[in-house]
C-alpha cells in the first residue's frame, strides 16, 4: 500500500513535507472523501463545506490551494485525501494530507458517548476532531467502533465521525436541524436521493430508548452507509432485508470522476 504524504501550500505551490517538518499546529478547519479510481461522492459538497468553515480565516489563495489538492490525488486505487487549514497567528498554512484509504466495512457497533459533550465548534469540521477521536476510543473500551454525541436532553446528534439516520417503517428520519452538528454530506446527499425517489423525510428529536426496533445507519464519507447492528447499553436497532445493499448502490452510483488533469 502507498504511504500518506503531506503537502504544504506556499509561494502558488503544495510543498512535500517530510516528518520534521510536520505541524501539530491546531486544526481550523478539515474536510475529506474517498476518491476511488478518480471518482468520489458530491466533491461539489466538500468543498462547499470546507470553504464555508474556513471563511472566519484569513488563508490564503484557498481556491488555489483547492485546485491543486484536487489535481494532486492519483486517479487510481482507493484513496482518503484530506485538505486543513491549521490555527496560527498569521497566515494559517493549508494543508493536503493524501491518504491511502483506511479499511471500510459495511456495519458498525456503536455506544451512547457518556460524558459532556465533547464538541467545541459543533457545526464546522475540524477544530474538535481530536477530543471526538477520545470520545471514539472510550466507546471502543465499551466493545463499540463508534460514540454517540448525545445533546443535553439526551438527544440523538451524530457520531463522532458519522451522522446518523433511521427508517420508522418507510420513512426516513433524521435528527432535527435545532440540534447543531457538521453538515454531513454523505447524509445530505441520502436524503436528497430520498427525496428525489418520492421517500417521506421526517426530522426529529430523539433519545436511544425511542430508537428500538429501527434501522438505524451511521453515514460517513469513509464507509458511505453502514448499518448499525448493536448499541451498547441502548436500543435493540433492527434491519429490513436488502434495504442497505440497495441504497448503498443507489448512492455508489451517484460517484463522479474528479476533474479532469
Amino acid at each position: 500500500m502507498s504511504e500518506s504524504t503531506v503537502y504544504r501550500w506556499h509561494g502558488g505551490h503544495l510543498h512535500p513535507l517530510d516528518h520534521t517538518e510536520l505541524s501539530d499546529s491546531p486544526v481550523a478547519v478539515a474536510d475529506s472523501w474517498l476518491v476511488t479510481d478518480g471518482e468520489t461522492l458530491a466533491l461539489d459538497l466538500h468543498r462547499e463545506r470546507f470553504f464555508r468553515g474556513a471563511a472566519r480565516l484569513q488563508s490564503p489563495d484557498l481556491e488555489a490551494f483547492w485546485t491543486a489538492a484536487i489535481a494532486a490525488i492519483p486517479r487510481e486505487g482507493d484513496w482518503f485525501p484530506r485538505t486543513e487549514v491549521q490555527v496560527a497567528e498569521e497566515a494559517p498554512p493549508a494543508i493536503l494530507r493524501l491518504r491511502p484509504a483506511p479499511e471500510r466495512s459495511r456495519s458498525v457497533r456503536v455506544a451512547s458517548h457518556l460524558g459532556p459533550d465533547p464538541r467545541s465548534q459543533p457545526t464546522i469540521k475540524g477544530p474538535d476532531t481530536a477530543a471526538l477521536l477520545v470520545a471514539r476510543t472510550l466507546a471502543t473500551e465499551r466493545g463499540a467502533d463508534e460514540a454517540v454525541i448525545l445533546s443535553p436532553e439526551h438527544f440523538v446528534v451524530e457520531g463522532a465521525y458519522s451522522a446518523f439516520l433511521w427508517w420508522r417503517g418507510d420513512v426516513l428520519c433524521a435528527p432535527s436541524p435545532e440540534l447543531e452538528r457538521v453538515d454531513s454530506v454523505t447524509a445530505r446527499s441520502v436524503i436528497a436521493l430520498a427525496t428525489a425517489l418520492g421517500v417521506q423525510v421526517y426530522y426529529e428529536s430523539v433519545t436511544p430508548a425511542e430508537l428500538d426496533g429501527c434501522e438505524i445507519w451511521s453515514l460517513s464519507a469513509l464507509h458511505g452507509i453502514r448499518i448499525v447492528t448493536a448499541w451498547i447499553d441502548g436500543p435493540n436497532p433492527a434491519e429490513q432485508p436488502g434495504r442497505l445493499a440497495l441504497w448503498r448502490a443507489r448512492l455508489d452510483r451517484l460517484r463522479r470522476p474528479l476533474p479532469a488533469l
